[in-house]
Parts: structure tokens; C-alpha cells; sequence
């Protein structure tokens, strides 16, 4: 498919400029969303802290590939199921905090948090109808809280 062999070349273009070595696999999901799996002994550079770097390097291979492809795609880039791990671990910090918050009585406001961490403590906690969690702040600040209703 051209969509992933374009994509693979720029994210390998990409880090050759970076001078990081990494094993490229592109698969394609659905509705044109391609998941950019990279191997690396670099990781922990690429993902940066609490996986700022990596979503600016998703932003800038989405920005490429979009000029390449002349349409947008979604990409989404894993190294090593960070993302995936990132996840498990927000999910049961949420329903911890919802615990807490139920058990005192009391707002719990987490620290700030990327867009994509946030959304995944927001559906940790759709099912729960005793509590409510609520993004406040702008930009970098940008926190959840978590109410007991």
C-alpha cells in the first residue's frame, strides 16, 4: 500500500536525520489511522518525559505525511508499548483516585497532564456514576480533577 510505504520512509528519513537507529514497522488500522511501531535502543530519548517528545514526534510525522500525501492521516507512533503501559497505568491511578475521592469526600486534583492522558483517565472513568472527573486549567497547566457526586 503507498500510504504505508510513504509513511515508513519519511518516519525512517526522519530519524536518520535524527542520527537514532530504529527498526521501522508501519500497520495500517482503520480509517486511515497507521500505527508507527519503532524499535530502538533509544527509547527513552524519543519518548521523553512522561511522553512529551513522543507525541511532538507524532505531531511532526503527521505534519510530513500530510505534505507527502497531500490529505491527512492519523499516525499514531509506540516504542516499546509505552503508550500502551502508559495507559494501564493512568486507567488504575484513576480509579484509585476516584476511591479516594469517594472515601474522604473530597476533590482530587491530579497533576498536569498531555491531552491524550488525560482522555484516558476521562474513559477510565465513564462507567462511574459516583464520580465525575473534570479538565480545568489551559495549555502545560491543563489538570483533571476528580469529584465525588
Amino acid at each position: 500500500m503507498e500510504k504505508i510505504n510513504v509513511i515508513k520512509e519519511v518516519t525512517e528519513e526522519l530519524l536518520k536525520q535524527l542520527q537514532i537507529a530504529a527498526g521501522v514497522e508501519v500497520v495500517a488500522g482503520e480509517e486511515n489511522v497507521f500505527q508507527i511501531n519503532l524499535a530502538t535502543e533509544e527509547s527513552g530519548l524519543l519518548i521523553g518525559y512522561h511522553g512529551e517528545t513522543l507525541s511532538s514526534l507524532q505531531l511532526i510525522l503527521g505534519l510530513i505525511v500530510y505534505k507527502k500525501l497531500g490529505e491527512w492521516v492519523r499516525v499514531v507512533v509506540e516504542i516499546g508499548d509505552y503508550r500502551a503501559k502508559r495507559n494501564e497505568t493512568l486507567t488504575a491511578m484513576a480509579l484509585d483516585y476516584a476511591d479516594r475521592a469517594i472515601a474522604s469526600g473530597q476533590p482530587i486534583v491530579l497533576a498536569p497532564m498531555l491531552a491524550i492522558e488525560r482522555r484516558a483517565v476521562h474513559m477510565a472513568l465513564t462507567d462511574r456514576s459516583d464520580v465525575e472527573a473534570i479538565s480545568e486549567g489551559e495549555g502545560k497547566m491543563r489538570h483533571i480533577v476528580i469529584r465525588p457526586v
